[in-house]
């Protein structure tokens, strides 16, 4: 293709469900909105509960911090474009905007990765070095070690928004998304995308194998140790506390794998299920995070009931 006859695009459209009937677009945009603001509610809940009171400034809830903040900015730099394309036919976002988004969209899934990884070795610790625990997982380090989290996951994506930017992006603008990601934006690059598409499939399942490996050793090593124990109440306990973690582990790592694998195998299906797949791993567990990881927990309960309590009528 001759550069006299190719034309750059200014911005893209973002599409959001191709096969999803106009009757529908209130409803979609209606459950967006719900599931955007019981994120915020949840996690807002958890962070006023944290900053109020010193008795939650532990190494697990310090860990949790770094979720919930990861959690709440994803989702506000992803629904509200797509819940404003339906409400308001505004899907037109601008060349510069799509690449910021798309970088946010794969920073914060990089840091909840590393993020998951770290609450799972605070888990194994916890439970395999019990006595110890308080000297490793110590405040200072947990905090030195979510500073390395979210600066190495900016160290980690920056090179895939680098080689995708300069590409020639002509012709077709439209986003088969509801937002733009890395995969969506480089298949409307006029050439060929699998010298650019390989490294960002290579970083992408360094980012989650390598993550989700420190976790399924963490808790292998968690379930022998509950295996020792001869309560079976302790037993119970141990496997109520880490059930749920896996919960959310499976569902953020398997499908994730699962689509940037069938992307770039040529393993092609709906384009509407494939979209809800890929907003169901994304808006799902920032949603029900603070269910599992925190207000499940006796500990922050109690607080919540007591500030619940102190309420005038």
């Amino acid at each position: 293709m001759s550069d006299k006859n190719v034309t750059f695009v200014k911005d893209f459209v973002i599409v959001g469900f191709p096969g999803l009937h106009p009757n529908y677009y209130v409803l979609v945009s209606a459950v967006m909105f719900l599931v955007y603001v019981c994120t915020l509610v949840g996690n807002g809940i958890f962070l006023l509960l944290f900053t109020t009171n010193k008795t939650l400034h532990k190494p697990m809830y310090l860990i949790y911090i770094s979720l919930v903040v990861s959690d709440v900015l994803f989702s506000t730099c992803t629904l509200p474009k797509i819940i404003a394309k339906y409400w308001f036919q505004d899907g037109t976002i601008s060349f510069a905007a799509c690449f910021f988004q798309m970088y946010l969209v794969h920073y914060f899934g990089a840091v909840n990765s590393y993020t998951l990884a770290v609450m799972a070795i605070d888990r194994y610790i916890a439970v395999c070095y019990p006595f110890r625990y308080h000297r490793i997982m110590s405040n200072r380090n947990i905090l030195i070690l979510s500073i390395i989290v979210w600066v190495f996951a900016h160290l980690s994506i920056i090179m895939m928004i680098v080689r995708a930017y300069p590409l020639p992006y002509c012709g077709a603008n439209t986003i088969i998304h509801c937002y733009c990601d890395h995969i969506s934006i480089t298949r409307l690059a006029c050439t060929d995308r699998a010298p650019y598409s390989l490294p960002a499939f290579v970083y992408a399942m360094v980012i989650l194998l390598g993550s989700l490996a420190i976790i399924l050793f963490s808790y292998f090593c968690i379930i022998l140790a509950v295996l020792q124990i001869s309560s079976t109440q302790g037993m119970l306990k141990v496997f109520s506390t880490c059930s749920s973690q896996l919960v959310i582990i499976a569902l953020f790592f398997l499908p994730r794998c699962f689509y940037y694998v069938a992307a770039n195998i040529g393993i092609t299906f709906n384009s509407d299920l494939q979209i809800a797949i890929v907003m169901l791993y994304s808006l799902l567990p920032p949603m029900i995070n603070p269910l599992l990881y925190s207000l499940k927990t006796e500990e922050v309960k109690k607080i919540l009931f007591s500030k619940l309590k102190k309420r005038p009528s």
